[in-house]
């Protein structure tokens, strides 16, 4: 089992910055991949940024590429999410998840064996 925990969230004006951490624990070993999900109320939860555990490869959805940096701290067991110029609709519960099955990133939730309990971001305009 792998354990998450995510923190940073928060209340920030149009235009600001958070850094999002999702911290493991357990069978760390096994985490092969890293995504950054969130979900609107009345809306499906999406994938923003994944990235694999290994060499670095990451991914963007086009509604915050250019804007997020998702990365990760191998020795530390932690993965980040770094999200600039914030916009209100960037509001959501944020989750990070973790792949155990393959070193591929993906956008697909079904993918991901473990996840966070969330943490909330909120844009105001």
């Amino acid at each position: 089992q792998v354990q998450l925990v995510e923190s940073g969230g928060g209340l920030v004006q149009a235009g600001g910055s958070l850094r999002l951490s999702c911290a493991a624990s357990g069978r760390t070993f096994s985490w092969k991949a890293m995504g950054w999900f969130r979900q609107a109320p009345g809306k499906e939860r999406e994938c923003v940024a994944s990235i694999t555990w290994r060499g670095g490869s990451a991914y963007y959805a086009d509604s915050v590429e250019g804007r997020f940096t998702i990365s990760r701290d191998n020795a530390k067991n932690t993965g980040y999410l770094q999200m600039n110029s914030l916009k209100p609709e960037d509001t959501a519960v944020y989750y990070c998840a973790a792949r155990a099955g393959s070193y591929y990133p993906t956008f697909a939730p079904d993918e991901y064996e473990y996840w966070g309990q969330g943490t909330q971001v909120t844009v105001s305009s």
